[in-house]
């Protein structure tokens, strides 16, 4: 399973009653694999993970695989305590995921090895390649992340604490361990970028080896995503500079600025952009009206940029 370019994370639809909208879901997915997406990351942290009981962790996980259709691959976000993130690994297996995204276990401050031991267990729940998340109350050591790479499911490592120092020792530590210093690794692993808004820190990611990135934004604005992809890529740094300016320092400001608005935010550009995919549940709260206006002036924006 190898993934490059546009990682989309797709938003979960919730209809006027507060249940999971499958047909909006299936159009949001085939939206954005339409657009360029080169992978699908079902029930993550933008889908909202956290909200979903594990029927409607089944339902997101196989109704964004069947839209996908083989297109890309479909990754399933699971985690928290660990008899749930086991049963939504199983879950996301039966109805055909192609991987894994392990979020961090429930609240709970952990050691390292009660956290790599959390990992094993997941990990051997099923056969499918496994992305560890490591954020919040997650973090590792070189030295863990290395333990954890040698996995033989463990197949990418996602960094969503922004300490570009310890990624830069993580990265070579995990390369070490799988050969990569000898005539290249002895199997594929990847690295990415979790922070919210990665765009605004994917050149110091990529300078550490992690070139992959989240790309929240790429759910309502795929313009603007997949033209700030493909400059960086290419080296078009003026037009990257202008999209962080122009775009996404202010999406990220704003976003700042209220707990939960890295998905909140998300969710309402879907809307403002014409699909009536619902609210947040809560903890999460959506914006307000002036925070609304801001967002709306900020997509027109980002439009102008690539546009113009």
């Amino acid at each position: 399973m190898q993934l490059d370019g546009i990682l989309f994370f797709p938003i979960t639809p919730f209809d006027s009653g507060g249940a999971v909208n499958d047909e909006l879901l299936a159009h949001h997915v085939d939206q954005g694999l339409a657009r360029g997406a080169n992978a699908v990351f079902a029930a993550c942290g933008t889908g909202e993970f956290h909200a979903l009981d594990a029927a409607e962790h089944r339902q997101v996980v196989g109704t964004a695989v069947a839209a996908a259709g083989g297109r890309a691959p479909v990754l399933a976000g699971v985690g928290g305590p660990l008899p749930h993130a086991v049963a939504c690994a199983r879950a996301a297996a039966d109805v055909g995921a192609d991987g894994l995204l392990l979020l961090p276990p429930y609240l709970v401050t952990a050691p390292e090895t009660g956290l790599i031991a959390y990992v094993r267990e997941v990990a051997a729940a099923t056969g499918l390649p496994l992305v560890v998340y490591q954020r919040d109350n997650v973090r590792f050591t070189p030295q863990g992340a290395a333990e954890l790479a040698q996995l033989p499911t463990v197949k990418g490592f996602k960094d969503g604490l922004g300490d570009i120092e310890l990624m830069q020792r993580i990265v070579p530590a995990v390369r070490a361990a799988l050969g990569g210093e000898e005539g290249g690794p002895a199997k594929e692993f990847a690295f990415f970028n979790g922070l919210p808004t990665a765009e605004v820190s994917a050149a110091a990611y990529a300078a550490v080896g992690a070139g992959l990135y989240s790309s929240a934004v790429f759910c309502f604005l795929p313009e603007v995503a997949v033209a700030f992809c493909e400059a960086l890529a290419s080296g078009e740094d003026n037009l990257v500079q202008r999209l962080l300016s122009g775009f996404y320092l202010p999406l990220a400001q704003l976003r700042n600025e209220v707990p939960g608005y890295a998905v909140s935010l998300v969710k309402a550009g879907v809307r403002l952009r014409g699909l009536d995919v619902g609210g947040v549940r809560p903890p999460l709260v959506d914006p307000g009206p002036e925070h609304l206006a801001r967002l709306e002036r900020l997509i027109a924006a980002g439009l102008d940029i690539v546009e113009g």
